[in-house]
């Protein structure tokens, strides 16, 4: 597998296209950061990371829909830098996802945050993905 990000984001989104309430990931460091934030930002219910020390560990996240609509909260996910293209930014020129409705992910030297997180810090980074 030449990206676990895309991976990642194209395993929620198969889950949620799909209707299902929980769904497991393989582990890895970045992938733990991300499912924290979506966690903080209130885009999934829940998250538990299983055989974290190990290898081969998972990560099962809880997807939160309204219980009326059933509709889940996130409505897209969208990979930004990819292996063959990077995409850095500045903290002056950072993104911003549907007018502030939706939060970008970005890889910084002082770990995974949110652009609105990193323009507070005055850092800049890789724009991992757009989450909305």
């Amino acid at each position: 597998m030449t990206d676990p990000i895309a991976d990642y984001l194209t395993r929620l989104r198969n889950a949620i296209m799909a209707g299902h309430r929980v769904v497991e990931i393989p582990t890895s460091k970045m992938k733990r950061e991300i499912t924290k934030i979506l966690f903080d930002q209130g885009y999934i219910l829940n998250y538990k990371f299983e055989d974290a020390n190990a290898p081969k560990g998972t990560i099962k996240i809880a997807l939160k829909y309204d219980p009326v609509d059933k509709v889940c909260a996130i409505k897209n996910l969208h990979r930004i830098s990819r292996p063959g293209l990077r995409q850095y930014t500045g903290y002056k020129d950072m993104p911003r996802v549907l007018n502030g409705l939706g939060i970008a992910i970005l890889s910084t030297s002082q770990g995974v945050m949110t652009n609105k997180e990193a323009k507070e810090r005055k850092i800049g980074g890789e724009v991992l993905c757009y989450v909305y």
